[in-house]
């Protein structure tokens, strides 16, 4: 039970990762085209799967083998999603792009970005305390 709750927490500070990476690549993105006429912000779908990932857990249907039947709704099933915002513009040359929300968002993925890598550190350094004491 521990041991799975270690894997998932695991799988979901990954995946989190890859998520705020692909957010930040995303974000230049827009930054970049700030000037383009007719440029549509892309945004990343990442945090409302998760949530549907937890809120429906404790339907998730139990497997002990990988080839048993799973519902799909598990960590290991987590990915993002790359949309584009289709919505209209107060610019006259079409673009969307409201670089105060991107250097917000920049800004706040910057954070989640920075935690999610010391929640990943210390989870290294906790098995390696336990490795090496193991040892002695």
């Amino acid at each position: 039970m521990v041991q799975d709750i270690d894997r998932n927490t695991y799988i979901l500070i990954k995946k989190s990762l890859d998520a705020s990476a692909e957010r930040s690549r995303v974000i230049a993105h827009n930054i970049a085209n700030i000037n383009t006429r007719g440029f549509k912000a892309s945004r990343v779908v990442f945090e409302e799967k998760l949530n549907e990932i937890l809120n429906g857990e404790n339907i998730r249907l139990k497997t002990t083998d990988s080839k048993h039947i799973s519902n799909g709704n598990s960590i290991s099933d987590l990915s993002y999603d790359v949309i584009k915002d289709k919505s209209t513009s107060m610019r006259l040359d079409g673009n969307n792009v409201d670089i105060d929300s991107e250097m917000t968002n920049l800004a706040a993925n910057t954070i989640l970005y920075n935690t999610l890598i010391s929640q990943a550190n210390s989870r290294i350094a906790m098995m390696r305390y336990v490795i090496n004491e193991g040892r002695r």
